[in-house]
């Protein structure tokens, strides 16, 4: 083709030169087409030049070609119309659901409630944000400031002392964690480390919050209705562990063996939290009860979102949360970073507790209780007399998960969960096995002296005595939830708990409450007391755990981690008690007491916590006459039942009217 171009351009240029033209030639001009030119069928369509795609190829591509150009132009559009008719759909489903069933389909309108605040709070935010912001400018005058936080502190003060008073009027016990409260207080200021810098509005607000919330959820009906139908959806949620656990171990072990029970539970929720914490659902939480406890404590972003991140996540992950802004906290900053790591617990942890058996409203009411108040010690402890770099809220931003999808995420979750399991049971195996040692040497250095029965749950059961007290436990409960916070201390929690969930079952299936002289298990108020007493790991293996993990993170400031971590451990153990303080002035017994006159009117055949206290009631209600029938007293007088009634409880329990 080139060659006939050149060809062609000379011919052409012999007849311009001599003027001629050569019929032949022009002829073969006529059979060769110039490169590019446009070639047609018999119909007389374009067949294009060769080097794209023909007018006729063009034409029939249009219509795809159009459409495509409409949907792009108008793709938001049909997202809207497609997301208002799931929208629609969804409502659909949920109103039928309400209509067939309100209390089954309960869950499900909760969550949706909570997605539709949190949609809505985002819009009012984009939309009012900006002009919320220029209203609140008049209140930014320190002195108008000033007044009212004086007006605040005093409406409080006054508020405080009349709920005491009112409330303490039909139940005098309750002033006694009160003045426990007082006590720790007062222990913690005068060894504060700079007593002249301690910020007295971060103390009191978040003191104030732990009680506030404290009322909200053990007082008011709806709050504690609304904590106990959160525990027993937990419970449920955590009860799917079975599916899996019972494949691969088997029901016999699931069901008898408590390594089987417990420790898989560990590995499902830690599943769970690393997918939402993959889809950013801890971070928006975290970060929005750190925002709250900043704008009313005062406390820095880094220190406040670490202390929020623990009421979800371990003492060492929760670090990770601020992992590049380690490097420049102040001690102080650090000092609240690991006081709230040692006052609570992680969400993970908190479902093998659950497995125990323990309550899990106050497990969950006792870890979130925690986070104000542990900063409100860890700044009467260890004071801020530095300049910190982070009193804005501004450029501390939490982290997403490194995973590509949610299937790596729940991969990942499971497979790290493993190794806290594993750390679990090898911390039970050894703790218990060093405990049995120790109350073995005990026991037999007493025996030596002449002292039956030494043991170091004994000696726990002495010197924290007074302490337990102060928390509104009564005295004849005192020695056996002194022990258990003692075993905490000095042991491990999950053995702690562990012991707990022994005495509340024998309490459940109705044993005595004395034995030979020795009391059997503790009163509900004292569970409850005790549930919040343990809930932190505030123990000393723990120093270690958090050492290594802070040390792993920022390795130039080890020596300042030495620093500050014996402190830090003592003050998240006095969170955990000041908890146990605040759940012993609010608890009140809840719910309605068993019919004592017609539960016994019936033959029963198991021992129950209800059979045992209406049995209690009828020992006490009977006198004996000689050989006379006895006779009853009470809510059991001249009833006809009253004699088969007694009968019943004889079968079951001992006492003196039975002989």
């Amino acid at each position: 083709m080139e060659k006939a171009s050149g060809s062609n351009k000379s011919i052409a240029l012999s007849t311009v030169e001599t003027g001629t033209v050569n019929p032949g030639l022009e002829l073969m001009e006529k059979e060769v087409e110039p490169e590019g030119s446009k070639r047609t069928d018999a119909q007389g369509h374009s067949l294009g030049d060769g080097l794209g795609p023909s007018t006729y190829q063009r034409r029939s591509r249009w219509p795809f070609s159009k459409a495509r150009s409409f949907c792009k132009t108008h793709a938001s559009l049909f997202k809207k119309i497609l997301l208002g008719l799931l929208c629609l759909a969804y409502a659909a489903y949920l109103l039928a659901a309400c209509i067939l069933n309100f209390q089954r389909a309960l869950a499900l309108f909760v969550i949706t409630c909570l997605v539709i605040f949190v949609l809505v709070h985002s819009f009012l935010k984009k939309l009012l944000g900006k002009k919320l912001t220029r209203c609140l400018k008049p209140f930014e005058n320190s002195r108008l400031r000033l007044w009212m936080k004086w007006v605040f502190a005093g409406v409080s003060l006054v508020g405080l002392i009349l709920w005491l008073a009112l409330d303490t009027a039909q139940r005098p016990e309750q002033l006694i964690p009160f003045a426990g409260i007082c006590m720790f207080t007062l222990i913690f200021f005068a060894c504060s480390k700079h007593h002249s810098a301690v910020s007295w509005r971060t103390v009191f607000s978040g003191l104030g919050l732990q009680f506030v919330f404290g009322i909200l959820v053990i007082r008011t009906d709806l709050g504690y209705t609304a904590f106990q139908w959160l525990g027993e959806q937990v419970q449920i949620f955590l009860n799917y562990t079975v599916a899996g656990s019972s494949f691969v171990f088997g029901d016999t072990l699931v069901k008898d063996v408590f390594a089987f029970q417990a420790l898989p539970i560990i590995i499902f929720f830690g599943c769970v939290m690393s997918i939402l914490y993959y889809l950013g659902l801890v971070q928006w939480v975290v970060q929005k009860v750190a925002w709250f406890l900043q704008i009313t404590m005062g406390t820095t972003a880094t220190e406040t979102l670490a202390v929020a991140g623990n009421i979800f996540v371990g003492m060492t992950e929760a670090p990770l949360l601020i992992r590049p802004y380690l490097g420049d906290m102040t001690l102080s900053e650090i000092h609240a970073v690991m006081t709230g790591g040692f006052a609570t617990i992680s969400g993970t942890v908190l479902g093998a507790f659950i497995a125990f058996g323990v309550d899990a409203s106050s497990l969950i009411s006792a870890s979130v209780m925690a986070a104000p108040c542990a900063l409100a010690l860890s700044k009467l402890a260890y004071p801020e007399v530095e300049e910190s770099k982070f009193k804005s809220e501004e450029g501390v931003k939490l982290p997403r998960g490194k995973e590509r999808n949610v299937l790596e995420a729940a991969s990942n979750g499971a497979i790290d969960a493993i190794g806290l399991a594993t750390n679990v049971a090898a911390n039970l195996i050894a703790f218990l096995a060093v405990l049995a040692f120790i109350n073995a040497a005990l026991s037999w250095l007493g025996e030596l002296v002449d002292i039956q029965g030494l043991t170091f749950q004994v000696i726990c059961s002495y010197l924290l005595r007074p302490m337990v007290f102060m928390m509104g436990v009564e005295w004849t409960d005192c020695p056996m939830v002194a022990e258990m916070v003692g075993i905490k201390f000095f042991i491990n929690e999950f053995v702690a708990y562990q012991q707990l969930s022994q005495y509340k079952n024998k309490r459940l299936s109705g044993v005595e409450e004395w034995i030979e002289g020795e009391k059997q298990w503790i009163s509900v108020r004292a569970e409850i007391i005790t549930t919040f007493s343990l809930c932190g790991f505030a123990n000393l293996s723990s120093i270690g755990i958090t050492l290594g993990g802070l040390t792993s993170i920022v390795p130039h400031r080890k020596s300042d981690f030495s620093k500050v971590v014996v402190r830090a451990l003592f003050t998240g153990a006095c969170v955990s008690l000041i908890s146990a303080c605040m759940a012993g002035i609010l608890y009140v017994p809840r719910g309605a007491e068993a019919d004592c006159v017609s539960f016994p009117n019936t033959s029963f055949t198991n021992r129950t916590y209800e059979t045992y206290m209406c049995c209690r009631g009828l020992f006490q209600s009977t006198s004996l006459n000689g050989t006379n029938p006895p006779s009853f007293s009470g809510p059991w007088e001249d009833k006809e039942f009253s004699a088969m009634a007694l009968t019943n409880c004889c079968g079951f329990y001992n006492n003196t009217v039975c002989a």
